[in-house]
């Protein structure tokens, strides 16, 4: 099993990271560089009105990175991807309390199960330091290959391998939320004044 934490501090207000953050997915400009992100479906969202809390759950599905032999094998539909990827469904549960500036994300993948399970939990606060201007972000990753776990050395490096490409794929969506926040920032300062 691998788990890997990681923390990045965004020089933005938590209400425009978080807002940056639920439009990763559905940003036009986005594609290029989630292009491992092949489709993103709201499940379920439900707004408390009393406590203005926001759950909701979204099925996001990605491609995986070529898988190595061993599990090509076990997997006959990623056998028959010319690089040996596969797709695997994953279920995303959002917690937002806007009244405690707090949003936990859950993410887990409900298909490959069988293969390997991956959970990844995420947290956006307000930073302790700056807590109306900057917004810290908190990532746990859990990566564990079931069938090979019998083979440690072999279920280490596939373990390795996909959390390998979980960071590229982490660095690449704080990158994201990172360009949205400068939109969302431009866009509320409004048009800039005539210099005439």
């Amino acid at each position: 099993m691998v788990v890997y934490t990681q923390e990045h501090v965004y020089r933005h207000p938590w209400d425009r990271v978080t807002a940056a953050a639920w439009r990763k997915f559905t940003d036009p400009a986005s594609r290029t560089a989630l292009s491992h992100v092949a489709d993103v479906h709201t499940l379920h969202r439900r707004l408390d009105s009393d406590t203005g809390r926001l759950d909701a759950a979204r099925s996001i599905t990605v491609r995986s990175p070529p898988l190595p032999f061993i599990l090509r094998r076990l997997l006959p539909s990623a056998a028959a991807s010319p690089n040996g990827a596969a797709l695997c469904h994953c279920v995303e549960t959002s917690l937002v309390d806007a009244q405690r500036r707090a949003m936990d994300v859950v993410v887990r993948n409900v298909s490959l199960r069988g293969l390997i399970e991956v959970e990844e939990r995420a947290s956006y606060r307000p930073h302790p330091d700056r807590p109306d201007e900057w917004t810290q972000f908190k990532q746990e990753t859990t990566i564990r290959c079931r069938p090979l776990a019998a083979l440690a050395a072999v279920a280490e490096k596939v373990e390795t391998r996909c959390a390998e490409r979980f960071l590229q794929n982490s660095a690449k969506g704080r990158e994201v939320v990172e360009r949205i926040c400068r939109y969302l920032e431009a866009e509320s300062a409004g048009p800039a004044p005539s210099a005439v």
